[in-house]
């Protein structure tokens, strides 16, 4: 018989759905085989594969030079049609390419469920609203939404790389809101590096959400952005990389400082990096009750001094100490501090900055991926140091995730207009009381091996500690009450406690 002309192209082959197998670790066993633990081959590989990705490698603590092994970032995009060159890549690949979904919260199985969901049913929820914009957080998820929005021009460490490439981030941002508080979040990536005009963009989209969480903007914009969204919006917006660092460093100083036998208004506080985060850290210590004259930032010009020329903007001259009145370098600065804060590069602290502190010294060295002195290291040199990083492989670790969820969770439970600084400051201490209390077995069997009693190795929860959810929202929420902001104040804040609990139990 003849062919007919208009046959089918043959299909293309069914793309497999599973994620590729990781590849082995040096000891030759596959990571499904090893479980949660690692073996030591394999904890030395891993710290070869993050100093190999680390672009200042020469200032990793003497971390050996990585051999060509399978890395955590790949040098660019996996050719098409390849598997995913990296566990990350094909964490992020597959089965379905991000990491989360929308799914319906309301029956869609028969006419009457679309008629209701839809037209016409639909059109009664809009009348309301329209008559009582106060019911859009009754009939619509509006009272349990965020946004999470960039335009990607401070990514992590990598800088600007555009809002497009910044979406991975505000993806893994969006779920961390619905793992640890049960907070639904979308991430925005706004095509937009002006700030005014993201501004702009921005302050149109209250009515979609409860709350916009601002992230990876790089600063000084962040600050304008941050301070004239607040000023517009009907909605509470926060950038976490502001605050959210700023009220767990706090939280870990205050256990530190106690350890240390120091008190807040006494000690002598360094920071290096004068961005978002270095920026809000001394705000939010010095509303702790540390004194301004006794507080030096620095940046990359040095001590940020009142009368200095270069580099400065208003939010640095507003930190710019007077006990100092000449260019005067980091390790300068450090003589006799008690607390030294990092948020600024790998290596930034050296061997003299070490030797320079004063006794029983507290150094929180948060730059990511790679701190600015490893905790061995700053051990070896200052034995007496309480230290932490932002590492999760190390004791003492200052993870945002411990704040950003409940401090939302809050308030959109409350309805405050704001989040001001009374909510962030009860935050600060809720986090640092927690510290002090007997830590659940889910904590140990998360990070086994680790000692949690409250001392120089645990001035800070961690993130697997279940009781977050139970403790700062109820903190926050009522701080909001007190502080005039909260519009549906929590009547019953224990009660409360336990309905957050359940909501990620």
């Amino acid at each position: 018989p003849r062919r007919s002309p208009f046959r089918r192209p043959p299909r293309p082959p069914l793309r497999d759905p599973r994620p590729p197998v990781p590849p082995p670790r040096p000891c030759g066993l596959p990571v499904a085989a090893m479980g949660q633990k690692c073996c030591a081959e394999s904890a030395k590989h891993e710290e070869q594969v993050i100093a190999a990705a680390t672009s200042d490698g020469q200032v990793l603590a003497h971390a050996p030079s990585a051999p060509a092994l399978p890395t955590l970032f790949a040098a660019g995009p996996p050719d098409a049609g390849k598997a995913a060159a990296t566990p990350a890549l094909a964490y992020h690949e597959g089965p379905t390419p991000g990491k989360f979904d929308i799914v319906a919260t309301k029956a869609m199985n028969t006419q009457q469920d679309l008629s209701l969901a839809y037209s016409p049913g639909v059109a009664e929820p809009c009348l309301a609203i329209q008559a009582s914009p106060e019911d859009a957080y009754r009939y619509t998820n509006k009272g349990n939404m965020v946004a999470c929005i960039s335009n990607g021009t401070a990514v992590l460490g990598l800088g600007d790389i555009g809002a497009l490439a910044s979406k991975p981030v505000m993806e893994g941002k969006s779920v961390l809101f619905k793992k640890f508080a049960g907070v639904n979040c979308v991430d925005l990536c706004v095509d937009c590096p002006d700030k005014e005009e993201f501004v702009r963009t921005v302050k149109h989209l209250a009515p979609s959400f409860g709350g916009i969480n601002l992230e990876d903007i790089k600063g000084p914009d962040c600050f304008f952005v941050e301070e004239q969204l607040k000023a517009i919006m009907p909605i509470p917006v926060f950038h976490d990389d502001q605050h959210g660092t700023a009220i767990v460093c706090l939280a870990g100083l205050i256990n530190a400082i106690e350890i240390s036998g120091k008190a807040i208004g006494d000690i002598k506080i360094v920071c290096n990096g004068a961005g978002a985060a270095g920026i809000a850290c001394m705000k939010l210590i010095q509303g702790f009750g540390a004194r301004p004259e006794k507080c030096v930032v620095c940046d990359t010009n040095g001590v940020i001094y009142r009368g200095r020329k270069k580099g400065m903007n208003a939010f640095k001259e507003s930190l710019a100490t007077a006990s100092v009145r000449k260019d005067t370098t980091l390790e300068e600065a450090c003589v006799g501090a008690d607390v030294l804060i990092g948020v600024s590069k790998a290596g930034a602290f050296t061997e003299g900055c070490m030797r320079a502190l004063a006794k029983n010294p507290v150094i929180f060295a948060m730059a990511n991926p790679e701190p600015e002195i490893r905790p061995e290291l700053a051990k070896k040199i200052r034995p007496d140091c309480i230290i932490a990083t932002g590492r999760s492989d190390y004791p003492n670790q200052i993870n945002n995730v411990m704040c950003f969820p409940f401090l939302f969770r809050a308030a959109l439970d409350c309805r405050a207009s704001q989040i001001n600084e009374d909510m962030k400051m009860a935050a600060a201490k809720a986090l640092a009381d927690l510290s002090r209390r007997p830590v659940p077995d889910a904590v140990r069997r998360a990070m086994p091996g680790r000692d949690f009693a409250f001392g120089r190795d645990y001035v800070i929860p961690t993130p697997f500690d279940p009781r977050l959810i139970e403790v700062l929202p109820a903190a926050v929420a009522r701080a909001a009450a007190e502080s005039g902001v909260a519009q549906r104040p929590i009547q019953d804040y224990e009660g409360y406690a336990k309905a957050c609990a359940r909501l990620v139990a």
